[in-house]
């Protein structure tokens, strides 16, 4: 199936940005696949213009438009990376059909939702507080700090059964599963960790799936004027 900028990614360099970005990247790598960029800056608050609330009511990036598809339009970075992998997927070189496969699918859900529910909000709270908060709160500091190295401490525990990635059989699959949580660990320095020794299972996953061809053109989707050296990534 012939795909010809038939995708619009509306996005910033934020983990959020970098997920979906990265599977669309994995996607084109595998499949005739292409999408175009339209990126949107965060630092003036182009998330709340009218044109885009039009797109994500929510007012937050990312958001893709689909033109093979009649346009259609999906906000929510989990959302969007499980219609990806539904719709252009074919081989499911990066996940699972929930009918062919169902079991294998549910597992990349549970840990697509864990970091959706977990990861994601704790380690975005956890940012605010150390770099963009008006005053020092200890409290929400340490709160979040701690929830986060909690939450590294369960993917480490996962990581840790002789596994390779989050979901499938066996050492798992390189999966949709993996690409949601990543970037949070890429830009954890902004968080406050500096290294992840305390986690060496997480570390070995990090080390061996951030080096993907992707991950490296996925850092700088959507990076320009005032979001050049938003969450810069090596």
């Amino acid at each position: 199936m012939s795909v010809k900028r038939g995708m619009t990614l509306y996005s910033a360099p934020t983990p959020n940005g970098f997920k979906v970005a990265v599977f669309l990247e994995e996607l084109k790598s595998v499949y005739d696949f292409d999408y175009e960029v339209r990126p949107v800056n965060v630092a003036k608050g182009e998330q709340k213009d009218p044109w885009f609330i039009a797109i994500n009511p929510n007012g937050r990036i990312p958001a893709i438009v689909d033109h093979n598809r009649n346009d259609f339009v999906v906000f929510e970075t989990a959302a969007i990376l499980i219609y990806l992998q539904q719709h252009y997927d074919t081989e499911n070189k990066f996940g699972w059909d929930p009918k062919e496969n169902p079991d294998k699918y549910s597992e990349m859900l549970q840990w697509i939702f864990f970091a959706h529910g977990g990861v994601g909000p704790m380690q975005g709270q956890l940012n605010h507080f150390r770099n963009a908060a008006s005053e020092v709160v200890p409290y929400a500091l340490n709160r979040y700090l701690n929830e986060v190295k909690r939450l590294y401490s369960v993917l480490d525990i996962r990581l840790n059964q002789d596994r390779d990635y989050l979901a499938g059989p066996g050492r798992g699959m390189y999966s949709i599963a993996d690409m949601n949580v990543l970037p949070w660990l890429r830009i954890r320095e902004y968080s406050g960790l500096d290294n992840l020794d305390e986690w060496p299972n997480v570390k070995r996953w990090c080390e061996n799936t951030l080096s993907r061809d992707a991950w490296e053109v996925a850092g700088n989707v959507g990076r320009v004027g005032d979001t050049a050296s938003l969450y810069s990534v090596g």
